[in-house]
């Protein structure tokens, strides 16, 4: 670990205040698509030395405004269903809070008090003991997998179940309990809508099909649907499957938040636990996975997103030195032309004097310019070291 003192310096980010520098996530740059808990998460992700780009891919519908909620809650306490189940603790504990804002909170409670009550989970289970109830039942592995089959094997034709939704899509579920013959009531807390101002969305979009960021993070399937759908509406669905598919890490929370970008062809990263901690550790190990180290010039040099690790120390480089520096680390030893340079470099109407310009920029950044050699009349060529090949192969 560096000491604070010797941390090598780094521009401010146009998205935000100055990140460290350390860490393994240094150098790289992750999109947040989370609209709850999304400090949590860029809290971490910081933390570990990452750049962060953040935009919700929805909103939620304030509980105290949700007609559909209200309307539920009204015919659960008019209708005492036989088998009530709890998903989530935060969607529990939602419901039963706008319940007592709309003076339904005694009603609600008592009829929860009558029923077969199933917790998804240990979170659940203790938001149902704070509300003074106790669960029928809870299934070890957290699994809707498991209540199914609990509800299924006890038989549910001509019961009345009644499921706490939480904005995620439960696949089959319900479908499964109603072709059994159960009457289902979805309990709709925490509904997701599109954010009503899509501009910070649509530049998230743009750094993702740009290939501005290195990994993007789900933890809805609706938000994933919700980026997905943004992309259609702008015509940019194709390049941001590429993007997705190639260049930039999708990485969900869960299986149940990966649903909607598989269903379009795109494979992605998951943590065996499904929480925040375990998604960030996991792109701790993902992505300097992917990153390429190359021994140059008797450096180790590691060509991250947007800055460059030379022997261990973090180099930040401005966009159009990292154009040139990727250029070249594709054919390291070989020579690129000017030519082929100009065309990597960013933005159009340039001439070749605007690569010496952004080559003598990215030598400065390097600190090392001995990385690069200048070929007279041919380009330049990353100096790399096939000798020392095997010794970083084994370190």
């Amino acid at each position: 670990m560096y000491d604070e003192q010797q941390r090598p310096e780094r521009p401010r980010r146009p998205d935000g205040p100055e990140r460290p520098a350390q860490g393994p996530l240094a150098g790289f740059t992750v999109g947040v698509t989370a609209a709850r808990r999304a400090d949590e998460l860029i809290a971490l992700l910081q933390r570990r030395g990452a750049s962060v780009v953040h935009a919700p891919a929805l909103r939620i519908v304030p509980l105290a405004d949700d007609g559909e909620l209200l309307a539920a809650t009204k015919e659960i306490i008019d209708r005492t269903p036989d088998i009530v189940v709890a998903t989530t603790a935060i969607g529990f504990r939602g419901w039963v809070e706008a319940a007592e804002g709309w003076g339904l909170g005694e009603a609600l409670l008592a009829g929860l008090g009558q029923v077969e009550l199933l917790a998804r989970g240990p979170k659940v289970k203790g938001a149902i003991r704070a509300a003074g109830l106790t669960e029928e039942w809870s299934p070890s592995s957290e699994s809707m997998a498991e209540v199914l089959d609990r509800l299924l094997g006890q038989g549910v034709d001509g019961r009345r179940v009644a499921v706490q939704l939480h904005g995620e899509p439960l696949p089959g579920f319900v479908e499964s309990l109603r072709a059994s013959g159960a009457e289902v009531v979805p309990v709709p807390v925490y509904r997701w809508m599109p954010p009503d101002d899509a501009g910070p969305l649509d530049r998230l979009l743009d750094a993702a099909v740009s290939r501005g960021l290195d990994a993007l993070t789900f933890t809805s399937a609706p938000a994933a649907a919700s980026l997905l759908a943004r992309a259609e509406e702008r015509g940019l669905e194709p390049e941001l499957l590429a993007a997705l598919g190639h260049d930039v890490l999708p990485a969900c929370v869960g299986p149940v938040t990966a649903l909607p970008l598989q269903a379009r062809g795109i494979d992605t990263v998951q943590p065996e636990r499904f929480r925040l901690g375990p998604l960030v550790q996991l792109l701790c190990q993902e992505l300097p996975g992917r990153a390429r180290a190359l021994p140059v010039a008797g450096h180790r040099m590691e060509v991250r997103g947007h800055a460059v690790l030379v022997d261990g120390e973090l180099r930040p480089v401005p966009p159009a030195g990292m154009a040139l520096l990727r250029a070249l680390a594709r054919r390291p030893g070989w020579v690129v032309s000017r030519a082929e340079l100009l065309r990597a470099l960013p933005g159009t109407g340039r001439d070749e004097h605007a690569v010496e310009t952004a080559m003598a920029r990215l030598r400065t950044a390097l600190g090392a310019p001995r990385l690069i050699q200048t070929v007279v009349k041919r380009g330049y060529r990353l100096a790399l070291d096939p000798a020392a090949d095997t010794k970083y192969a084994d370190a």
